[in-house]
């Protein structure tokens, strides 16, 4: 056990995380459906595979999937499945908020409702309990950051001018942005759940000789392969209203290895963050470890508003906003912790 390390492996996957969304403004003549199912293909199917060969013992790969009890790799497909409409709408409210506002709401809901959630669903009363007292403040809490978020967020678009809305989110709608991002956190949540149910599939990885630090990359070739199915069905689906099913095979070599290169740079980037959520976990202490997740969040939350800053997504905006802006951000990452501490 090494907390330190196990922290540091953490904000690694953070980086990625908050990251990935970066390498799209580098994406040429694609709507957004063609390039958000690019990145797929490279996140949620090839990164996975390739990563579970790598760390996992020669030849032991297949023998664990085989063993692996069919009930478990089920719902961490089920569960991953759900978690495909958050992490498609994620995208959504990253296209409309951009990459600081977008992530702030979506993963500090994504924190809160991850521990919210599972005691609802098995009948556990939460007033009865510090525990569960602890976790309904927690978010009571986070409701609260993102409340001053948003009021952040509406605070920018009075004061920024339409031209400088474009430049820093072409696509920029606080409405529509909070609502999609709101129920992205919410669904999203669904992927600790995946975690959980595909314990069984790590136990057979380290009877196999896996290094505990990567026993989960098994575990996520499934979950990971039921988000990708509802995404490819959306983003299909868009590919053939918007007739944008052209976009493969109708711009230049040149531009087609251009936007092949940096979607799957983004999928990669975005799917470091459970390889070394997965490693950063096993080096906390017990007592520790139940705070991993609120960790990645909150490192999430950070960087994503860190690049949000570089990005210049708020340019041109009042002390005042930005005072207000990084009050919720404290108050959501606070939030994160005390969710977990229930």
């Amino acid at each position: 056990m090494n907390p330190f390390a196990g922290i540091l492996l953490i904000a690694l996957g953070s980086i990625g995380a908050a990251s990935f969304y970066v390498p799209f403004k580098k994406v040429k003549s694609w709507a957004w459906e063609s390039y958000w199912l690019s990145q797929g293909v490279a996140a949620w199917l090839i990164a996975p595979i390739l990563f579970a060969f790598i760390f996992v013992p020669k030849g032991e790969l297949f023998p664990i999937i085989n063993e692996a009890p069919a009930s478990a790799k089920l719902m961490a497909m089920f569960f991953g499945a759900l978690w495909g409409f958050g992490g498609l709408t994620f995208g959504l409210s990253i296209r409309y908020l951009g990459v600081a506002l977008g992530q702030s709401i979506a993963l500090g809901l994504c924190a809160a409702f991850g521990t919210l959630i599972p005691p609802i669903i098995a009948g556990e009363s939460l007033f009865s309990s510090t525990a569960g007292i602890l976790t309904i403040v927690g978010v009571s809490i986070t409701v609260a950051g993102i409340a001053i978020i948003g009021y952040a967020g509406s605070l920018k678009s009075k004061e920024m001018t339409e031209e400088e809305k474009k430049a820093a989110v072409k696509e920029f709608a606080l409405k529509k942005g909070i609502f999609i991002a709101i129920f992205a956190g919410i669904m999203s949540a669904c992927f600790n759940f995946g975690f959980e149910s595909a314990k069984p599939i790590e136990n057979v990885a380290l009877a196999h000789g896996t290094n505990p630090l990567f026993q989960k990359n098994p575990s996520l070739i499934f979950i990971l392969l039921g988000g990708f199915v509802t995404n490819l069905i959306y983003c299909g689906y868009l590919n053939i209203k918007n007739k944008t099913y052209r976009d493969y095979f109708s711009v230049s070599g040149s531009v087609l290895l251009n936007n092949l290169f940096f979607t799957f740079l983004a999928g990669f980037l975005w799917f470091l963050q459970f390889h070394f959520y997965g490693m950063g976990s096993s080096k906390l202490p017990e007592g520790m470890a139940v705070f991993g997740w609120s960790i990645l969040m909150a490192l999430n939350i950070a960087i994503s508003n860190i690049w949000g800053i570089f990005l210049n997504e708020w340019k041109g905006v009042k002390r005042k906003t930005i005072i207000v802006l990084i009050i919720g951000i404290l108050i959501l990452i606070l939030s994160t912790f005390v969710v977990k501490l229930g």
